[in-house]
């Protein structure tokens, strides 16, 4: 990651989801939309990925519209292609045909070249019981550090 400081994150994917396999995607972008990224601009809650095409697309992802932009100014939630080589992408088409695995954008950054990437991750969605499991270890990990301290 660069000094920028621009890492947007899906703070509800880690909850939602038990992630399998992370990937570092680019993203393909206009103008507008990266110059909103790094004012920090950008939201990644309700993301996924879709394959449309043997192409990967990401979802809902929301780029407010540059504020000194003009007529040529961008969709805030238009899909997004994303840039992985050809065998990432056919591995991963292949395990989201299986039953229960999805594709989740988990991360919007900049990286040390200037260059926007997605952090995205093949996941199973969670039970409510594992949210709640989950929910057991945050706590008592909390508790624990928290006596440690004293």
């Amino acid at each position: 990651m660069s000094d920028s400081g621009i890492n947007i994150k899906n703070k509800r994917a880690s909850f939602d989801y038990e992630w399998i396999e992370k990937y570092e995607a680019g993203i393909k972008l206009y103008g507008t939309e990266i110059k909103s990224i790094r004012g920090g601009k950008a939201s990644l809650v309700d993301t996924f990925c879709r394959f449309h095409d043997h192409e990967l697309y990401v979802e809902n992802m929301h780029i407010s519209e540059y504020e000194f932009g003009t007529y040529l100014n961008h969709e805030p939630k238009r899909s997004r292609k994303l840039l992985l080589k050809k065998q990432e992408l056919k591995k991963l088409e292949k395990k989201v045909r299986e039953k229960g695995h999805t594709i989740i954008a988990t991360r919007l950054y900049i990286n040390a070249r200037n260059l926007a990437k997605v952090q995205i991750a093949l996941a199973r969605g969670k039970k409510e019981y594992d949210k709640r499991e989950d929910i057991k270890k945050k706590d008592l990990k909390r508790e624990h550090d928290r006596l440690r301290k004293i």
